[in-house]
């Protein structure tokens, strides 16, 4: 897993999804020349068959996915705004496992396990934690490139009521805004895993900002339960989940030496963030303007 990671080649991208052709990504390169405030130099064909394959090929949608896609990695300063791995990201690394798992899940997709490992409250920033996690996600995307599905686990174990309280409403709302509109994936399932007494009190902060598509989709499992092996394979999870796969810290530090390594990806990847003052029309775009437009268009993997 560690190591200077390598691209997946787009022409491995064109045979995994042969009803992908090149005239398709040929056309949206050539709108993409007609939006001066979209880092167009930037985003790659490799990029442009990710977001037509998570659109279900819909040129359209693309476009306005493709749009808001690189506008909130430009406005939500606290979760992509000059990423690089430093100390406080070394540090938030320590302190979480955020482990995509070695094998598909019972249907075929690609999950990512993510859990507290150190379980104080008062060194729990959610920003960092999400920061992070955004960018374990884009390694691991860049280097397998598109997925049939994606899996989100989420390991409540330590988590205790002092978390939630410190959970800040804006991050939650960005980050699940950003997964359901723009994110780069056709997310599948959520699962909630050892989930605490006081999960009323998690889904109370979170239900405002999901849609019915992403409410449907999440699977709470209560401390103890096997129900998580319907879906995921139990041998793919952690050792002292009960799994086959490397131990928690072992896993961690692997991740860490991976991010290391790769720290001029994300100086490249600093490049791909909006110029509002290009913006056709002349409409700068705010975080208040998006979330004043919540819903102006579908996914269509998640509504």
């Amino acid at each position: 897993m560690s190591g200077v990671i390598q691209a997946y080649p787009v022409e491995k991208e064109y045979e995994k999804n042969p009803d992908i052709s090149r005239e398709d990504i040929k056309k949206l390169r050539e709108w993409l020349k007609t939006q001066p405030h979209l880092p167009g130099e930037y985003i790659t064909d490799f990029d442009l068959v990710l977001i037509f394959f998570c659109c279900e090929r819909s040129a359209e949608v693309s476009k306005q996915v493709l749009d808001l896609h690189y506008t909130l990695r430009t406005l939500f300063t606290s979760l992509f705004k000059d990423r690089e791995v430093n100390k406080t990201v070394i540090k938030t690394a320590e302190m979480t496992l955020l482990a995509p798992l070695p094998m598909p899940t019972v249907n075929g997709y690609r999950a990512v396990y993510c859990r507290l490992l150190d379980g104080d409250p008062k060194r729990f920033v959610i920003a960092n934690i999400i920061r992070v996690f955004m960018m374990i996600f884009d390694l691991w995307q860049y280097e397998e490139g598109s997925w049939p599905g994606f899996v989100l686990m989420i390991d409540m174990d330590l988590t205790t009521i002092g978390h939630i309280s410190r959970l800040d409403v804006m991050t939650v709302r960005q980050i699940l805004y950003f997964l359901q509109e723009c994110m780069l994936v056709k997310l599948k399932e959520v699962h909630f895993l050892n989930a605490p007494s006081f999960m009323d009190k998690v889904m109370m902060i979170l239900r405002p900002f999901m849609k019915k598509a992403l409410l449907d989709m999440i699977k709470i499992h209560e401390v103890g339960a096997d129900t998580l092996y319907q879906y995921v394979p139990k041998k793919s999870l952690p050792k002292e989940s009960g799994g086959e796969y490397q131990d928690r810290l072992t896993l961690r530090d692997e991740i860490i030496r991976r991010l290391t390594a790769n720290k001029d990806f994300f100086k490249d990847e600093n490049r791909r963030r909006v110029n509002e003052s290009l913006r056709p029309g002349g409409k700068v775009k705010t975080v208040e303007d998006l979330f004043g437009i919540q819903g102006s268009f579908k996914r269509l993997d998640i509504d």
